[in-house]
């Protein structure tokens, strides 16, 4: 019999041969596990029988075993690979290993059960112990179990000692709900990246307490010297109750020591598909501006949007496709998207195409400077609503190309403009720029006169009484991230290694991120009656310097150290600060608190249609002087600074 089983286990060996042949240069053969077991259940028999000999007062002597027990044993191994016990990984082993250990130790003891009854009945003679069976029952669980559990626990601190060195400090702001859940899964992750050492608690209820084993320590202090007192390198903030100052503050404190921040997402909002420390954020520039967000009526952008025509000029451009963007998720029933730039073009094409598969939108390469093209876009397609985005922004370009500007800002602003009125689109909504308030620069006198252009047809749509279109416009300061603004340039010159360039120490500006900016262009659209330029509260104004310390602080450096900063000069055209207002400007208020609407005068559509017709003619003639001359005519409160236009300022009574 003992030979029919051996010969029954080899079978199953054979037959399960590719199953245990498990290759992998990071875990454990499932062969050799399987002759761990079978070593523990030797093992566990031994004891048993030392056991049983205490117990019934024997002395015990032999170390062998008896052909009785070995078939005990075999039994356990076969069930074993009937159960596929060895398939775990030892260092990921759970209660479902335990439950399968269990099964299989079950099945040993009823099949042992019925040989023996089955030996008894045909011999009439007992072929083991009955309490023996369950003792070795009992005893190889524990062995089994327990290993793992050693193995495992083994593993983790090895582990843990081995990721030491490599893993980050960090200290966790927050005790709510939140706090923990993050810190329970990073220190859960494999492989793991941080090492949390504590929480901070600003309120002080919890001092003297723990969670998860860790100290709650009250924030009596700043940030930083909690982080020096713990060896932290890193904060994780956590708590979602914290207020844009409290949460500045804190960034301030920990950058001005050069310590890193991170920004950990909710639990509520973690793909569960990636891992929790790749969504574990740094701390960028957008977190530690000194400006509450935004907060927009969506029910009437919608209203707004919603199965229309949406025609976007510039469309490829940083705030054109943000706006594009924007205005897909609202589901209107066209979504025309136009520029000139053919790779941008085709990028935002991509992206819509992925992110919106349903839209039914249309890609147009076309020149806003080009009316003909326009009207031909016009007739095809009939835009209920048009978002004017395309345009020229870069001052000291355009101070160098003053007809481009002529060209690009006026004259594809009036373009659209005309078209928008002739075809009688509902609403016409032009981005502009809080630099075309008192213009210091050839591209912010170009802004201001397509507003006075904008405005003067608004006048003429009033009288009338056959067109309704409604002309808007949105004005706001600089906009981090957008195509050749100061962010992007100083994040560039970090990688090169510094320095950074500013081009005077002093210099202020306001800034916005660019989905803010284009939410706004979008609500301006809903709430503007026409005629209106809505303005709005951008907070408090950043002095440039501040900002490259920050932004180099945030790349891990340390201002005037690692990373230089360099004062190159005004550039032409460049004010210290922007304006949002004139002088001769006043405000209305809306009913969102953030947004206002500004007062200024208004032009006769006659006389600044003729004012940029002679425009026009000059900037054909390439005489920078004579075009420049022109516009400063048209806004006598166009000011050069530091530029050669300068000149013709004190002509301009």
């Amino acid at each position: 019999m003992l030979k029919q089983l051996k010969q029954a286990l080899i079978q199953v060996l054979k037959s399960t041969k590719k199953k245990i042949d498990f290759k992998n240069v990071n875990y454990l053969p499932r062969w050799a596990i399987l002759c761990f077991d079978s070593i523990i259940l030797i093992m566990s028999l031994f004891f048993t029988k030392i056991i049983v000999s205490k117990i019934q007062k024997a002395a015990f002597f032999s170390l062998g075993f008896s052909n009785e027990e070995l078939i005990i044993v075999l039994l356990n191994i076969l069930f074993f690979i009937l159960f596929r016990t060895y398939a775990g990984l030892i260092r990921h082993s759970t209660f479902i290993d335990a439950a399968k250990f269990f099964l299989a130790t079950t099945a040993t003891i009823l099949a042992a059960i019925s040989i023996y009854y089955g030996y008894l009945l045909i011999l009439g003679d007992e072929l083991f112990s009955i309490p023996q069976l369950f003792i070795y029952s009992i005893v190889s669980f524990c062995g089994l179990f327990l290993f793992r559990i050693m193995v495992k626990q083994v593993f983790e601190v090895y582990q843990r000692y081995s990721e030491s060195e490599a893993n980050l400090n960090v200290l966790i702001y927050g005790t709510d709900e939140n706090a923990i859940a993050i810190a329970s899964a990073l220190r859960s992750e494999k492989p793991s990246r941080y090492k949390v050492l504590g929480f901070i608690d600003k309120e002080g209820k919890n001092k003297s307490k723990e969670i998860l084993g860790l100290p709650i320590i009250f924030l009596k202090r700043k940030t930083a010297v909690l982080l020096r007192i713990f060896n932290a390198q890193a904060l994780i903030i956590a708590d979602g109750t914290l207020t844009k100052e409290e949460n500045i503050k804190i960034v301030d404190s920990c950058l001005e020591h050069n310590y890193k921040v991170f920004r950990a997402p909710l639990i509520s909002d973690i793909e569960t598909t990636t891992n929790l420390s790749n969504q574990i954020q740094k701390i960028q520039i957008e977190d530690i501006l000194e400006r509450d967000p935004i907060k927009l009526d969506n029910k009437l952008v919608a209203k707004e949007i919603f199965n229309k025509c949406i025609l976007v000029t510039g469309g490829a451009g940083s705030i054109g496709s943000e706006i594009v963007r924007q205005v897909a998720s609202y589901k209107p029933s066209k979504l025309l998207i136009l520029d000139q730039a053919e790779s941008p073009l085709y990028n935002i094409q991509l992206e819509i195409k992925q992110n919106f598969p349903d839209l039914n939108y249309e890609a147009i390469i076309a020149d806003v400077r080009k009316v003909e093209v326009l009207e031909d876009i016009f007739k095809k397609y009939k835009p209920q609503v048009v978002y004017h985005a395309a345009a020229y922004k870069h001052v000291p370009l355009m101070e160098r190309h003053p007809s481009e500007a002529i060209f690009a800002n006026i004259l594809g602003s009036k373009n659209v403009a005309d078209l928008s009125y002739k075809f009688k689109v509902e609403k016409f909504v032009m981005v502009s720029t809080d630099k075309a308030v008192n213009p210091s620069n050839v591209m912010g006198a170009s802004k201001r006169i397509a507003e006075i252009y904008v405005q003067a047809l608004q006048n003429k749509a009033i009288l009338d009484t056959k067109n309704k279109t409604q002309f808007v416009t949105t004005r706001f300061g600089n906009v981090l991230g957008s195509n050749g603004s100061v962010v992007p340039l100083f994040k560039r010159q970090i990688e090169e290694g510094g320095p950074l360039t500013i081009t005077h120490p002093d210099i202020i500006r306001y800034f916005m991120t660019i989905p803010e900016a284009c939410q706004l262009v979008l609500e301006a659209g809903a709430m503007g009656n026409g005629g209106e330029i809505f303005i709005f509260d951008m907070g408090k104004a950043v002095k440039i310097i501040d900002l490259a310390k920050k932004i180099i602080r945030l790349a891990g450096f340390t201002p005037y150290k690692e990373i230089d900063i360099k004062v190159v000069g005004l550039r032409p055209g460049e004010k210290l600060y922007e304006e949002l207002l004139s002088d001769k400007s006043t405000t209305l208020p809306t009913y969102n608190e953030k947004i206002m609407i500004a007062k200024v005068e208004n032009c006769s559509h006659l006389q600044i249609n003729k004012d940029i017709q002679e425009l026009l003619l000059l900037a054909k003639e390439e005489d920078k002087n004579i075009m420049v001359k022109k516009m400063k005519e048209i806004v006598p409160e166009f000011l050069s600074m530091n530029s050669d236009f300068e000149v013709f300022d004190k002509k301009i009574v």
